[in-house]
């Protein structure tokens, strides 16, 4: 059995080529087109799994190899038992990354499908505050803000797609040299207003990694 090895983000980028692929099938694209498309996302799939064994490669590629449309949704679902979930973490470990929170609000935490989360997040309505937790360098780092709904539709910073937002503002932790004792840094930033929404569409961490970094250093 081979050990899982594919994050949520990967999975989704890896959807969204072979969705490319199919669409190109179900349009009787021109050989040339076809065979275009398919050394396209393979190359990208391949640049994702730098490490990947011969075993995993064969299993990520023949997806690509694919003839017919309607196989790909049954070989994406063949892929799901190799997602890597999101690391195990307690309700009291939460608690530890938001000290302030005496009474922070959690989401059910058994309810959680890790295997399509890359980050996790939730809304606190009473403080209208928003909570991310980011599994990062190998320990765990939480992010909290306001959170303000914006009634319209744009694109989120995270997952780049076209959703209902809300503007989320944290409170950089960052502090340049010399600054004076009340020197403070809002990162403000618009993101989807449905989390789970998000990380289903999520499929580079680029965006939430340089955000992380930008309020909390």
């Amino acid at each position: 059995m081979c050990e899982p090895f594919i994050r949520n983000h990967q999975f989704n980028f890896i959807k969204k080529q072979a969705g490319i692929l199919e669409q190109a099938l179900k349009t009787n694209a021109d050989p040339k087109v076809l065979e275009s498309v398919r050394y396209s996302s393979e190359s990208k799939i391949s640049e994702l799994f730098p490490d990947a064994t011969d075993n995993q490669k064969q299993m990520l590629e023949t997806i690509f190899k694919l003839k017919a449309a309607e196989d790909f949704q049954k070989h994406l679902k063949a892929l799901e038992p190799h997602l890597m979930e999101f690391p195990p973490i307690s309700a009291k470990q939460i608690q530890k990354l938001f000290p302030k929170n005496k009474k922070l609000k959690l989401p059910d935490l058994s309810a959680i499908d890790y295997r399509y989360v890359t980050y996790l997040s939730w809304v606190d309505i009473a403080t209208n505050k928003l909570f991310i937790v980011y599994h990062l360098n190998g320990q765990f780092v939480g992010v909290e803000g306001k959170y303000t709904p914006t009634n319209k539709k744009g694109f989120c910073f995270l997952c780049n797609r076209y959703e209902e937002l809300a503007l989320f503002t944290a409170i950089s932790k960052k502090r340049p040299t010399h600054t004076t004792p009340d020197y403070y840094k809002a990162v403000g930033n618009y993101l989807c207003m449905n989390g789970q929404e998000c990380n289903k569409n999520l499929t580079d961490i680029a965006s939430l990694e340089k955000f992380i970094d930008t309020v909390i250093g």
